[in-house]
């Protein structure tokens, strides 16, 4: 069941803040992508961006919105989806997750998707002690067979 993440929305869950730094999106995605690699869920994790990057590690995408926004995309992925139910939207926002609904999402709160992938949810003070991204561990994580997509 392929997860889409409302990554802000997601942060400022856990945090308590309106506009997180690049560390904070860094340290989601180390967070999440740790918390993937024990399972064979997929996500989407989906930040408000200028810019409509797109990047992959292992089970884990990570996309900036554009200038429509996260919402806006996380909404297209739904309606774009063959299977609508099959899609497990992650937010707290109550708007998103009306129209994720309405277009056949399922929707599921921060805390709950934590609780799914058998972690207590992120203390106010980080996901972890530290934001970096540490190369040689992506490098690492790739060399192991079972974390590639072919």
């Amino acid at each position: 069941m392929p997860y889409v993440l409302d990554g802000n929305n997601l942060i400022g869950h856990a945090r308590g803040i309106s506009r997180p730094s690049e560390e904070d999106r860094q340290a989601l995605v180390v967070e999440i992508s740790e918390r993937l690699r024990a399972t064979r869920a997929t996500a989407v994790l989906v930040f408000d961006g200028p810019g409509q990057r797109r990047f992959s590690f292992g089970s884990l995408t990570i996309r900036e919105a554009g200038p429509g926004g996260a919402d806006e995309l996380i909404v297209r992925e739904v309606e774009r989806s063959r299977s609508p139910r099959e899609i497990v939207v992650v937010t707290a926002d109550r708007d998103l997750s009306r129209r994720a609904r309405d277009a056949g999402a399922n929707v599921v709160s921060p805390g709950e998707f934590w609780r799914r992938f058998g972690v207590r949810r992120p203390q106010a003070s980080g996901f972890r002690e530290t934001a970096r991204v540490d190369v040689e561990d992506w490098i690492k994580y790739f060399e192991d067979e079972k974390n590639r997509q072919e």
